[in-house]
């Protein structure tokens, strides 16, 4: 008995279940308990049979827990269900979203390599990589996301990686991810694509020719906005790279979080519906406003992008952005005359956000390059949580009512 628990269901009783089956169940081992939830493993190192056990363990020859760094069984049943859940061969867990795309860089390019990225991306990762990574070597140009004879117009020689979001935050424009994978692989070059607005739930990358995929799991992942979190996914020769970096560099989830992961991933799917449906909702009627200038947002008809959404996408997403009537002081009103929306910058929540991207989210960037990726001064976004619809249609109203 002892033994059938700690082999615990095995991933091949999973074998061509579906994806909500292996959002609840995937990579789960059960100890000698028998516990029927995962299993929290607070622990920073492991004790071994022998030294020569620890000695096999430490160079890799023979399979175990090393130390919590790089290996935990928690953050390790969270890896193998991102992994089924993106259909990738492997999933490496990071401290960060942040820290995830630090980890691709780092473990796949070198000093004298280039990396082409979408302008449209979070200005963190246009930070990270202007101020940190090209100083040590990396070259980086930047792409309009949707034109792809400019992304095969920007390639090099030395062009090892391409990185974009899609959808883009925050205004939700997308790129043909199976042509841009197309484009990246007849330059023999790799192809990361932010999954963080979609989830696996309504967008699988590597299913359209990605070769890897990351998540900020603070957003959607976690769902509650109560956890710090990254993941990377994709072949098994790529995450190798990334795990001799996070065995190196340390920055490592913690056992606590990937279990507040697990918990939200089973709830991943019915969550992205209820958010997209409301979205939808309010994009429409926010696009029919006449203080509203222009609504971001690939569910609607006049979103220049809308077919690809519905091409490679299931759903729209949560996010809507739109630009009020008035500039920087109008929005800012908008947002000060909500009672109910929590003005913050974070996403993926089940309570509704609203930010004002050009003074927060990319308030670090030049005016240029906020200008470049289309962060407008009269912009704000909303990322739509699990309220009442009519609760947060009014409480927009309340915002409209302030221009």
């Amino acid at each position: 008995m002892t033994q059938e628990w700690q082999a615990g269901r095995l991933d091949s009783d999973l074998e061509g279940a579906a994806f909500d089956t292996l959002a609840v169940r995937a990579g789960q081992r059960r100890s000698p308990e028998g516990e029927h939830s995962e299993a929290i493993f607070p622990t920073s190192s492991y004790v071994f049979r022998t030294a020569a056990d620890a000695a096999a363990r430490f160079a890799g020859e023979v399979p175990g827990n090393v130390y919590s760094r790089y290996t935990n069984p928690t953050v390790r049943a969270f890896e193998e269900r991102i992994a089924a859940m993106e259909g990738a061969e492997q999933a490496v867990a990071t401290s960060s979203g942040m820290s995830a795309i630090m980890a691709i860089v780092m473990s796949l390019c070198s000093g004298g390599d280039h990396v082409l990225v979408s302008r449209s991306v979070f200005g963190s990762t246009i930070s990270l990589f202007e101020k940190y990574l090209k100083r040590f070597g990396v070259e980086v140009d930047y792409v309009p996301l949707s034109d792809l004879d400019a992304w095969s117009a920007a390639f090099k020689p030395n062009t090892k990686l391409l990185f974009v979001e899609s959808p883009s935050n925050p205004l939700a424009e997308l790129v043909d991810i199976a042509a841009l994978a197309e484009i990246a692989h007849a330059h023999n070059a790799l192809l990361a694509v932010d999954n963080c607005f979609c989830t696996p739930a309504l967008q699988q990358p590597l299913k359209l020719g990605a070769d890897i995929v990351m998540h900020s799991a603070t957003k959607y992942i976690d769902g509650q906005g109560r956890s710090m979190g990254g993941v990377v996914a994709g072949r098994a020769e790529q995450m190798k790279e990334v795990v001799g970096f996070l065995r190196t560099a340390g920055p490592t989830l913690s056992p606590f979080n990937a279990w507040i992961f697990l918990k939200g991933l089973e709830t991943l799917r019915i969550r992205m519906q209820a958010h997209c449906a409301s979205a939808q909702f309010l994009a429409e009627w926010l696009e029919q406003q006449p203080g509203v200038e222009r609504v971001y947002y690939a569910g609607l008809q006049s979103h220049p992008q809308h077919e690809l959404a519905k091409r490679q996408q299931s759903a729209f997403g949560a996010v809507v952005s739109f630009e009020v009537k008035g500039g920087k002081e109008a929005a800012w009103r908008f947002i000060d005359a909500t009672r109910v929306i929590s003005i913050t910058t974070n996403l993926g929540d089940t309570k509704t956000t609203i930010a004002h991207p050009a003074t927060t989210s990319h308030g670090r960037l030049s005016p240029q390059e906020r200008a470049n990726a289309g962060i407008a001064d009269n912009l704000i976004r909303v990322a739509v949580g699990l309220e009442d619809l009519a609760d947060l249609q009014n409480d927009l109203a309340r915002g409209l009512a302030a221009l």
